[in-house]
């Protein structure tokens, strides 16, 4: 805090205007500043956009086969034994379909402890038979640190009496090059590890090291079983499939079926005594890839105009990002509103933006010929590259040909990455690069508040900026410190004058 001197000179005042001058080039600097971190920003709000279009819409849904699949199956009879999906190869085949036994996998199973155990427990309170909600103050650090192995399918695993039954499940399942799946029954205290694959392409090979005092099985229960792993045994229309099915997920004429339970019945004695099949059949239905497509061109059109709306927007070079004097002086309202005019164009003309816009359109374009022919045209030329659809035109095609349809937008086998959603996702993936180089966003997440990377081109000009800020602040403070210094000295001297001047006044007036 400063105080005038005794001059009746406004110092405060008369430094200030001196220094206005002086925090020109600071005012000049944090405007940069300020205009790039918006940029930066809009850059990260557009990676957002084009995230959810690139993951969200082209590879969760668009590029799935069952978006513009046209055929579905029905299922009639035992409906409860099978789940059935058609597919765009799908021959419309009736298959009566008997389900004698379902593939299993090979597993590995304990008779349990029985109730009062949970997932949630440690291994070394399973080892002293401590169950659930029972003190532990007889545990000691030994019964922490104990270890207990297993090794499955050659591959050896060590945990510690620290370890959770659900850690203990969770660091088995996470390792995939074991092929196994360990779970656990809070309601019987059952302990299993089952391979992967079901029938006899399942391979699970446990070794319990050390058997007795420190086997991870031997916390589970007294004693373990082995399930043997079976293979399926199906007859469509009749005909048992041979070799028989390793799986409980087949696909046949195609359809794949997701087998749920046996449609045969037995005695107690496990002899057939009857069968309760199911029957499918498949039938043409446009709707589906007709609701893709209308979902697709919708969001195909919106981010290609907001792409346009951005390369293109109004960019007014007269409104700077404000200093704090200027947002002082104004009101809430006016600040927004000259905010709006500062932060249009920050994208004009930019380069990422008008190569993607411009590859978009040519994606499209290459093929309009064929895309014609199914009811999707392109509009007219100021509406830079906005597609429309004819619902009945491809309501057509996709009935009479529903591969060539797929084909365009899909592709077939190897050549998925050169049809339209392909090419899309490719260059979607690329501008993003693009923009996280530049700006330091990530093409692996849409967060718009997610944190940028500081070794992007825009992180080192921001830092740069920011130590060129630092410097120049520290100067100014300086020369701030220089000036009130030397209006101090001015006063003191017109001090020690008008001193001298009083005592020469009174000398005289004697």
């Amino acid at each position: 805090m400063r105080i005038n001197g005794f001059s009746g000179m406004d110092i405060d005042s008369m430094v200030k205007e001196l220094m206005t001058a002086k925090r020109a080039p600071l005012d000049k600097l944090n405007q940069k500043k300020t205009t790039l971190e918006w940029q930066r920003d809009s850059y990260r709000e557009l990676n957002s956009k084009m995230y959810e279009f690139r993951n969200t819409k082209l590879q969760q849904t668009y590029r799935l086969s069952s978006a513009l699949n046209t055929q579905k199956a029905v299922v009639a009879g035992n409906t409860d034994a099978v789940k059935a999906e058609a597919g765009g190869t799908a021959n419309g085949i009736k298959m009566e379909v008997s389900v004698e036994q379902l593939a299993t996998a090979k597993a590995r199973v304990t008779n349990g402890n029985g109730q009062g155990f949970t997932s949630r427990q440690s291994l070394a309170e399973l080892a002293n038979g401590i169950k659930f909600g029972q003190p532990t103050t007889t545990l000691g650090d030994s019964d922490y640190t104990k270890e207990y192995k297993i090794k499955i399918n050659d591959i050896e695993m060590t945990f510690t009496g620290k370890d959770t039954v659900s850690s203990v499940i969770a660091k088995i399942n996470s390792k995939s090059e074991l092929g196994v799946q360990a779970s656990f029954d809070e309601l019987t205290g059952k302990f299993s590890i089952a391979a992967k694959d079901f029938g006899s392409t399942g391979i699970l090979n446990i070794q319990a090291l050390n058997a007795g005092d420190n086997s991870l099985f031997d916390l589970f229960g007294s004693s373990s079983t082995d399930v043997n792993a079976k293979d399926a045994i199906v007859k469509i229309n009749g005909i048992l499939l041979n070799p028989a099915p390793t799986s409980n997920v087949i696909t046949y004429n195609g359809v794949t079926m997701n087998l749920l339970a046996e449609t045969v019945t037995r005695d107690s004695n496990g002899v057939k005594t009857g069968d309760n099949p199911f029957t499918i059949t498949t039938q043409s239905d446009p709707d589906k890839a007709l609701e893709t497509m209308k979902s697709f061109i919708e969001d195909y059109n919106k981010i290609l105009a907001l792409f346009n709306t951005k390369v293109g927007e109004e960019k007014y070079r007269s409104f700077q990002p404000l200093t704090k004097d200027q947002r002082s002086a104004m009101s809430e309202s006016d600040i927004k509103l000259w905010e709006e005019k500062a932060k249009s164009g920050l994208l004009k003309n930019d380069d990422i933006l008008s190569g993607l816009t411009s590859t978009m359109r040519n994606i499209m374009g290459e093929k309009m010929g064929e895309l014609s022919n199914i009811g999707i045209t392109g509009g007219k030329y100021f509406e830079n590259g906005k597609i429309y659809l004819d619902e009945d035109k491809f309501k057509k095609a996709i009935i009479n040909n529903p591969q060539q349809v797929a084909d365009i937008f899909q592709g077939s086998g190897a050549n998925t990455n050169s049809s339209i959603f392909g090419k899309l996702y490719s260059e979607m993936d690329t501008a993003m690069s693009k923009i996280a180089e530049r700006a330091g966003t990530t093409k692996f997440s849409g967060d718009v508040n997610s944190i940028y990377k500081e070794e992007s081109v825009m992180g080192k000009t921001l830092k740069g900026y920011n130590t060129e800020i630092t410097a120049l602040e520290r100067r100014l403070s300086d020369m701030e410190s220089r000036y009130y210094k030397q209006f101090t000295a001015m006063e003191t001297a017109m001090s020690k004058y008008q001193s001298q001047a009083s005592s020469l006044s009174s000398f005289f007036a004697r």
